[in-house]
């Protein structure tokens, strides 16, 4: 049987990861058709590419989450993570901030819209650190940052 140990900021984030990325898959199986009916053409067109924003954004997160988990349990090597293979990228479409002011949007839209891209922000610069920090041949030292650890050592 493993240990119980407290959660961790990684542990709170990938939580939050997973539930953003079924709170949109829900919303886009269910609502979309919804949206398609009030909207014509070119909304939909705006809507749609909306949402592909949005799942662009977590595959990204979710990726990096997963490596962030396999890094700090041993199952991948620095050198691996640093690979491009799990870099955010800093793509326009997931950078920008375009469409969360949109009123012609529905509003669960532009809510996922406005979580989707704060949680990609906040990855994209724990990437950057702990990117510095491996090619550095430092191991992140998450204990040192103000408020909660991002790991907890055994």
């Amino acid at each position: 049987m493993s240990t119980p140990y407290p959660a961790t900021l990684l542990d709170h984030t990938f939580e939050e990861g997973i539930a953003l990325t079924q709170e949109a898959r829900n919303y886009i199986a269910y609502r979309e058709q919804a949206d398609r009916r009030e909207f014509d053409l070119p909304r939909c067109l705006v809507a749609g590419y909306q949402h592909t924003r949005i799942s662009a954004r977590l595959i990204q997160v979710m990726t990096w989450l997963l490596a962030m988990k396999g890094l700090l349990a041993g199952e991948i090597s620095p050198e691996q993570f640093i690979s491009p293979q799990y870099a955010i990228e800093d793509s326009e479409e997931c950078s920008s901030d375009k469409g969360e002011g949109d009123e012609g949007m529905p509003v669960g839209l532009r809510d996922l819209l406005i979580r989707s891209h704060a949680l990609y922000a906040r990855i994209r610069r724990l990437d950057a650190m702990v990117r510095t920090k491996l090619a550095a041949g430092e191991v992140p030292n998450f204990a040192s940052l103000s408020g909660p650890a991002i790991v907890t050592l055994h």
